[in-house]
């Protein structure tokens, strides 16, 4: 990078430190220190949602995800509006009423304390893998500016998110979300029109989109239905988004603490809801919009020459192997089809300036059938560089970036690294208070029970901030060669999410099942979630419904072997008036 970008780059972080530890001061027991002292406005909550959702995953691994793929990653989001509609009906008043610290003590009160021990747990485990792939997101960025070690990098990019989180606290967490958000929509905004400024003449938005469609990376609808039927492993398509994507969006709002707990921080039940609901406004369109950037940077490459490996030091490491001679020819081959897609992109801007349909179309058909030739030689470049060990052999998390540090100009450069390393502080810092919270909350005061008093708690929800930091850091040092970052996380929580909303709805909408029942339906569930995923290819988004499907058949199930019933305690109402 260039003088301009460094200065643009750390006086955005240090701006954004400096005004989230200021807004901190009032933190002075574990009340105001993960829930703000329960004060926050509904526009601060519907950011703090947005900025703990939206990571430097989604903004680094998103665009690289429709370069590759295509739109259709943009269906897993269509069930979002309608889970947020059911947790503001049902979750957020019982939460709200009981004035929790974590979503797991109403647990206690409906069943029993294992159950809510066990929920805990796996809440813990869950966040805690997906916040180590997250610290490991930024960490991509930083490795390929400065050349460093990415497991050096991990630590350097762990430990100051850890410093930032435990002196922060939620309240940090709250008011630096608001100033991230915008930096981070105002960075990806320019950086689409950047990439749509730089097609030759003619070419604009629009002829942009026509090319990405022609070549498969506008396919924002998809059914997953062919001649053979419903294809139960396509990952992306309008049943597994708006049905997975369903249960999964409602037990990561209503019953991941990471998300429960910007919400609980509402100053009433109304703020709380108009979070929630405007966030399943504005979800899908933000996504689109994100994953829009990465078809018009998909669009540039077509009339730039592109790498044929879009991790530098990767391409590096394989050229020190046994495999150097084989690169150099896949290199060799992927040059001279360069040469022959420039020629062709020539004729096609010719063709778009003249109003000649027909001869644009046949540029696009020729332009689709070199597309597929790249893509099998980037396929063998990947190939090459699993069989000679190189850790980072997926580039889709480098497409982005490289696209930043390649064409875009000084200082912009910098603000868009800002809004990576902006965009993960944000998540990152929520996940590890939810962490700290629960491990405080749940597990702390359920078997410490002497009264510690105020201040001793508060540091010890600091030192567990700690502790839950350098593990993500050292998950960090675990994640590489994960794919598409983006999916992986997305995975990993769907191991997760299922079982736990399955827990929930048993203690809302089944006041006859007691928690003998549940907790043994839990342990069955994820056994089945696990084994579905490990035997099968069924689409990840589906591992949701059958987690919480499982779990709630189970319930029922053995507490009919059980023979006896366990009456609800504050059962929820379906409908709440605000206090």
């Amino acid at each position: 990078m260039r003088t301009a970008d460094w200065i643009v780059l750390m006086l955005t972080l240090a701006g954004i430190i400096l005004y989230g530890i200021a807004r901190s001061h009032r933190s002075r027991d574990i009340e105001g220190y993960f829930l703000s002292n329960r004060e926050m406005p509904w526009y601060l909550i519907l950011l703090s949602i947005m900025g703990t959702q939206a990571s430097a995953i989604t903004f680094l691994s998103a665009p690289g995800q429709a370069f590759t793929d295509g739109m259709r990653f943009v269906q897993y989001y269509f069930g979002l509006p309608l889970a947020m509609i059911i947790l503001c009906i049902t979750f957020v008043p019982l939460y709200h009423r009981l004035r929790l610290f974590t979503a797991y003590e109403f647990l206690e009160t409906r069943f029993d304390r294992k159950t809510r021990i066990l929920t805990s747990l796996i809440f813990l485990v869950s966040r805690a893998l997906s916040t180590g792939i997250s610290i490991y997101a930024p960490s991509i960025i930083l490795s390929s500016l400065l050349g460093w070690d990415i497991y050096l990098t991990n630590i350097v990019m762990g430990g100051l998110l850890i410093i930032y989180t435990v002196n922060g606290g939620a309240r940090a967490v709250a008011y630096t979300q608001q100033m991230i958000l915008a930096v981070v929509f105002g960075g990806m905004f320019l950086a689409g029109a950047y990439a749509v400024s730089m097609l030759p003449e003619g070419i604009g938005f629009q002829e942009a989109l026509h090319i990405s469609g022609r070549l498969g990376r506008f396919n924002v609808i998809t059914t997953g239905f062919s001649e053979e039927g419903f294809d139960w492993t396509d990952r992306y398509n309008l049943l597994s988004g708006s049905i997975g994507g369903f249960f999964l969006a409602l037990s990561y709002f209503g019953t991941d603490h990471s998300q429960v707990g910007r919400y609980l921080t509402a100053r009433s039940i109304r703020e709380s809801r108009m979070g929630l609901l405007i966030n399943g406004l504005v979800k899908v369109p933000m996504q689109f919009l994100i994953l829009l950037t990465g078809t018009m940077v998909f669009a540039f490459y077509q009339f730039h020459e592109s790498p044929l490996h879009f991790n530098r030091v990767a391409v590096d490491q394989v050229m020190s192997s046994s495999y150097r001679d084989s690169v150099q020819q896949l290199q060799a081959a992927h040059a001279a089809l360069q040469e022959e897609k420039r020629l062709l992109v020539e004729r096609l801007g010719t063709a778009v300036h003249s109003g000649k349909p027909a001869v644009r179309d046949s540029s696009l058909d020729a332009l689709a059938g070199l597309q597929q030739t790249e893509d099998a030689l980037r396929g063998d470049m990947k190939g090459y560089m699993k069989a000679a060990g190189v850790a980072a052999a997926n580039d889709t998390n480098y497409i982005f970036l490289r696209f930043v540090l390649d064409y875009l100009p000084a200082g912009l450069v910098g603000l868009l690294i800002a809004v990576i390393f902006l965009s993960a502080w944000g998540s990152i810092a929520a996940a590890l208070n939810s962490l700290a919270s629960c491990t405080m909350v749940d597990i702390h005061r359920t078997f410490v029970r002497q009264s510690a008093g105020d201040a001793r708690e508060l540091r010890l929800s600091k030192l567990y901030t700690l502790v839950w930091g350098l593990f993500c850091v050292l998950v960090a040092e675990l994640a590489t060669d994960m794919g598409s970052l983006i999916e992986a996380v997305n995975i990993l929580g769907s191991w997760f999410y299922g079982v736990i909303l399955g827990i929930f709805l048993v203690a809302f909408y089944l006041k006859h099942v007691g928690g003998g029942a549940v907790f043994r339906a839990a342990i069955f569930g994820e056994a089945v979630v696990i084994t579905m995923y490990v035997t099968t290819e069924l689409a990840w988004l589906w591992l949701n419904v059958i987690g919480a499907v499982t779990v709630v058949l189970a319930a029922l199930t053995l507490q009919g072997w059980m023979g006896k019933s366990a009456p609800a305690v504050h059962a929820p109402k379906v409908l709440d008036s605000d206090p």
